[in-house]
């Protein structure tokens, strides 16, 4: 845990234990769903293994998260009571912190946040690949693959080999700030810095596929009272 502030007050005392590095980003991969360490680790893509594996040690000790003989870590009741405490991190987040710095745009987490969002009943039957393209980003992060098909969805940074359906080209920040609700897919793709190649029935469907993050219909305050 974190060095003790030597204080009564309840909140100290839980930041003793949720104000260390990542831990509470852990709690959120958590609280979307993540069970397996694998699955958490794509949600934290810059944090290290070890760290990771620490920081879940200290989360089982607590009694915030409980590991199972399969190697789940799942939520204990005390770890679901912070579903609201990072629910509410995520909405002031969005309403107050606005601003986006080239080194917070990672197509990993990207990707990641877009895969255990898919809307299934609005995709084609069968499998579906979509392919995306950032130019932009980091050597080796450039291009991904969603296979969405009946059984879920999976995420490939190496071409899995199967028939693209569609192909969206451009700007990482671009869909980024489309993916957190700061403009539409038809705004971004109207501008040029989004190009969405294939079929024109599958390129109108293609914004219903995706239900979008968590916090993208967050109403955001109006520039003179931020």
């Amino acid at each position: 845990m974190a060095t003790s502030y030597q204080q009564f007050c309840p909140v100290a005392k839980a930041m003793e234990l949720l104000d260390e590095r990542w831990t509470l980003l852990v709690v959120r991969e958590l609280v979307m769903g993540s069970e397996h360490f694998n699955e958490v680790r794509r949600g934290v893509p810059r944090m290290s293994p070890t760290l990771l594996s620490k920081r879940l040690h200290q989360l089982v000790r607590a009694g915030v998260v409980d590991r199972r003989p399969d190697g789940r870590y799942l939520l204990s009741a005390a770890g679901r009571e912070l579903r609201p405490v990072v629910e509410a991190l995520g909405l002031w987040g969005t309403r107050w912190i606005g601003e986006l710095g080239d080194a917070d745009l990672d197509p990993r987490l990207l990707m990641w946040d877009m895969h255990r969002s898919v809307v299934a009943d609005a995709v084609p039957q069968g499998r579906t690949v979509v392919r995306f393209r950032f130019p932009d980003a980091p050597t080796g992060s450039r291009d991904w693959w969603l296979v969405i098909s009946a059984d879920g969805t999976d995420v490939c940074d190496i071409d899995p080999g199967h028939e693209v359906a569609l192909t969206v080209t451009g700007r990482l920040r671009a869909l980024t700030e489309v993916w957190r609700g700061d403009r539409t897919w038809q705004d971004a793709v109207g501008a040029g810095e989004l190009v969405v190649s294939g079929p024109a029935d599958l390129r109108r469907s293609l914004p219903d596929w995706f239900t979008l993050s968590t916090f993208a219909r967050v109403p955001r305050p109006v520039a003179a009272g931020r």
